[in-house]
This record gives C-alpha cells, structure tokens and sequence, in this order.
C-alpha cells in the first residue's frame, strides 16, 4: 500500500492509504473506512451497513441520517445506490471530515462537526421529531488498537433515534459482536413493542453484528429483490456472505 498523506494531531495519528484503486482511512491503526469507486461493492464491512436500506422501496428513502462519517465509504455508497436527496453525517473528528471530502471524494452532503449525542438532542429539541427516512448509527472510536462503540446504546440512546425515525423508516446499528447488541437496549421491551421489523446480520469475516430495525415489517424477500446483485443474499456467488436473522 502506498502512504498518500499523514497527520499526527495530539494522541492521534491519521494516515490515507492507497491500494489499487481503493483509499484507505487508518486512525491509530485501526482500518476506519475503504473508498473504490472503480468496484464499490467488494464485501465489506461498510457494504453490510448500506444492505439494509433495501428493506425499503429506494423511492422511499429521501433523507438519511449517518451518525459517524469516518472517511465516508458509507455516504458514497448510499449516493450511488439510495441516491436519497438529504444525506446528513455527524462527525465527532474534524479531521475524518477534511479527509472524506480530500480524499474519499465526499460532495453534496451536510458534513456536520459535532458529538452525535448533542447533536440528535438538539434535533429533537427544535421539533425535528421523524425527520429521516434511514438512521444509520455507526458510533465508533478507537482504543488499545482495536474499534469500539462510541455511545453506549441503552434505552434512552435508542429512544430518541426513534423519535428522529419516519414513521415507515428504518434504523441501522452497528455493533462489536452479536453479544454487544443483544445485551443493548433495543431488546428493551419498550423499545420493541414500538418495532415490526427487526434483522440482525452478521458476517463470517467480521465479529461485527448489524441491527435493521424499523416500526414497519421488513421483508427479507423484499430485500433480496432490491439489493444490487453483487451483494444480494439471493446470490450463490454474493460478495456479501451475511447471515440474516430476526432480532430475538
């Protein structure tokens, strides 16, 4: 890989890699995010958290709200295949922003500089009540190496991305493990007597588990239909080997 641009700001070092086509966002080591417009859908991690969106009629989707941006993988995904006509991402380092719009080529979005905890707070304090379509909450830092979640996801925490939800909308977590998730407070029983839909997915080369979760029933079978055929759980030969199960 070749190093294109570094940076040391206080305890933390950034670095943007190259290999091949792709771009490669590295913060204190940890592997944060990978950009390749030439194949974008190789089976990644990030490709796991834009899968869900095809629960829903693509039509359906018209503002998305990403909290943590990383180098914005995500956000140039959801443009090439939601094309939703709001994209908002909440980013606590201003660094990752300047790299995604730099390097990763992040355009016609509202890059916002903030903790996600203030700024979901100060949302619903302005009345911003089912203001987005699809809520993707990808809270994580770093420490010892290794990622781990930013903002623990209890009851509150998931109570208020609720309140920001479209009423049809759909929500989108990551977790560390399957462990992590089901220890949080979306299986709640408040929480879930609000939810239709709920999938987890998972997998084989991640210890990551993906929560889909919405207040609509979400349909598999819908969702193979719609996802691009690359990553298509209906394709024997899919990039995306994930295990698909419902939220016990």
């Amino acid at each position: 890989m070749a190093l294109l641009w570094q940076k040391r700001a206080g305890d933390n070092h950034y670095q943007v890699r190259s290999h091949g086509a792709s771009v490669r966002l590295y913060s204190n080591g940890v592997f944060h995010s990978q950009w390749n417009p030439r194949d974008p859908l190789k089976g990644s991690l990030w490709e796991m958290l834009l899968l869900p969106a095809f629960f829903l009629p693509r039509r359906q989707i018209r503002s998305v709200l990403l909290l943590g941006v990383g180098g914005g993988a995500l956000i140039r995904l959801l443009q090439r295949y939601i094309t939703p006509d709001r994209i908002v991402g909440v980013e606590l380092d201003a660094v990752h922003l300047q790299i995604a719009r730099k390097y990763f080529g992040v355009r016609d979005v509202e890059l916002v500089h903030a903790d996600a905890r203030d700024y979901v707070a100060a949302q619903l304090t302005a009345g911003d009540r089912c203001a987005f379509d699809l809520i993707i909450d990808d809270l994580f830092g770093h420490c010892g190496g290794a990622a781990e979640r930013a903002v623990v996801a209890d009851q509150p925490w998931c109570k208020q991305l609720l309140q920001l939800l479209s009423p049809e909308g759909l929500l989108v977590a990551n977790f560390g493990s399957r462990t992590e998730l089901l220890a949080s407070g979306w299986r709640a029983a408040a929480i879930r007597r609000q939810l239709r839909g709920a999938w987890t997915a998972e997998h084989p080369a991640y210890e990551n588990c993906i929560l889909a979760a919405s207040r609509s029933v979400l349909s598999v079978a819908d969702l193979t239909a719609q996802a691009p055929v690359p990553i298509s759980p209906s394709n024997p030969r899919s990039r995306l080997p994930c295990q698909l199960r419902r939220l016990p």
